[in-house]
């Protein structure tokens, strides 16, 4: 059974204003605590590994001496588990004494001096999720305080708030920090706490955020990735028209590098969050990562096409014997092309890469290069060209085509919504 989604590869309607802050032109990329150091506060015992000024000093060293920085990851970013219990006699959140005795003004001095960014966690409500004080009653001190520190980015949690009130809350700090007059990236949990009760409103999270969550936290298991690969094709007709240059769907964490994907999988997540426009936010340990996480996070095409101008999020757009298909236009009438093994059993699997939709922009000729597994430049090939790609079990292969010879009318993709078509041939 080959189920195909006939959509708009161009998005000929304009997407919802953004967020006015000069922020998040393309997706964001860097590094978060969260998935491999949870909130793990024992500096007694684990100093290596507590949530520590030390942890972001030394992942920044790294950043700068292995070539992140280079590779265009510039944001360091603390989570859950670095204030104190109580706030200081102003009202304003306080680091940790013990685990942070510099500050955050002093760390992001120290990060900043690398040429790199720092970003900080918040919460909406009363309380963080880990239980430290969240910021309802204190938008705008929270937003001034976190400015004079220096801070870069924000992620704002959505735990201990009313589902109701929620979206008044992120309104009101998106608003304090731009009144700080500092540029701060805004990252937003908004959508992931309301789906729950009702379809959030991405206009209004867009004018307000600078990307947003939509699903449950990542694991550091293919299953995880999977789940979130799944809710984002069956949601994709609502949350991919919202994104753009100022504003992007955020599938979580980046967790390549860490123990509990295969080779194969690590590709696949790194090939489908470029498809997807996701912001490129790590949560694994630089100071210790294989050569292969490296080289893979490092991949300068894969960073192309998730950096891409454009600026458009890709789709799932067909689903052919145990593949996906996922696709996301490109600048220069460019496409990137992600075929995914679906079936978990057996060995590798050929599929004629025709089966994309958007390879009608290979008429009347296209250049192919595929990028993952291996780069190799395919060459010219036509509408007719009998090209497969060899794909391992939970495996991806991604491919970049380019048209030749101009791009007509006949090579746009179908306009059309991804709703308003779901054929089975």
């Amino acid at each position: 059974m080959r189920t195909v989604i006939s959509i708009l590869g161009i998005i000929l309607s304009p997407i919802a204003l953004a967020l006015d802050n000069g922020l998040a032109l393309t997706p964001a990329m860097g590094w978060l605590h969260w998935e491999r150091f949870l909130c793990n506060v024992d500096c007694d015992t684990d100093p290596n590994n507590c949530i520590s000024e030390r942890l972001y000093m030394q992942m920044a060293d790294v950043m700068v001496r292995d070539g992140w920085r280079e590779a265009g990851y510039e944001y360091i970013c603390i989570d859950d588990c670095w204030p104190s219990h109580q706030r200081d006699a102003q009202g304003r959140l306080q680091a940790d004494p013990k685990r942070f005795p510099g500050g955050i003004k002093k760390l992001a001095d120290y990060v900043h001096s690398k040429g790199l960014k720092l970003g900080i966690y918040g919460d909406v409500g009363v309380n963080t999720c880990a239980g430290y004080p969240g910021s309802q009653g204190y938008y705008e001190t929270d937003a001034q305080t976190f400015a004079d520190w220096g801070v870069d980015l924000l992620k704002f949690d959505g735990c201990f708030m009313n589902w109701t009130s929620l979206s008044e809350g992120y309104v009101k700090m998106s608003k304090a920090l731009n009144s700080t007059g500092k540029s701060i990236y805004y990252s937003c949990e908004w959508p992931l706490y309301e789906w729950i009760f009702n379809q959030p409103n991405y206009t209004a999270i867009r004018e307000t955020c600078n990307h947003w969550r939509n699903f449950a936290d990542i694991y550091d298991s293919w299953s995880a990735v999977k789940s979130i690969l799944d809710w984002t094709a069956s949601h994709q007709d609502t949350i991919v028209p919202a994104a753009g240059p100022g504003g992007w769907n955020d599938p979580d964490m980046i967790i390549i590098g860490n123990f509990g994907l295969s080779h194969d999988q690590q590709e696949s997540q790194m090939a489908l969050w470029a498809i997807m426009a996701a912001p490129l936010l790590m949560s694994n340990d630089l100071r210790d990562i294989c050569p292969h996480s490296k080289e893979l996070l490092q991949n300068r095409h894969i960073i192309a096409i998730s950096q891409d101008p454009l600026g458009k999020q890709g789709y799932c757009t067909a689903k052919v014997d145990s593949f996906e298909v996922w696709e996301r236009p490109l600048s220069k009438h460019r496409i990137a092309i992600a075929v995914l093994n679906k079936q978990e059993i057996g060995g590798p699997r050929k599929l004629l890469i025709s089966a994309a939709p958007g390879w009608k922009i290979c008429d009347p000729q296209c250049n192919v290069t595929r990028i993952l597994p291996q780069y190799t430049e395919l060459g010219i090939q036509t509408l007719q060209s009998k090209l497969f790609v060899t794909v391992n079990p939970s495996g991806t292969a991604l491919l970049t085509v380019s048209p030749i010879r101009g791009f007509t009318n006949n090579m746009h993709w179908h306009d059309h919504s991804v709703k308003d078509k779901h054929t089975v041939l």
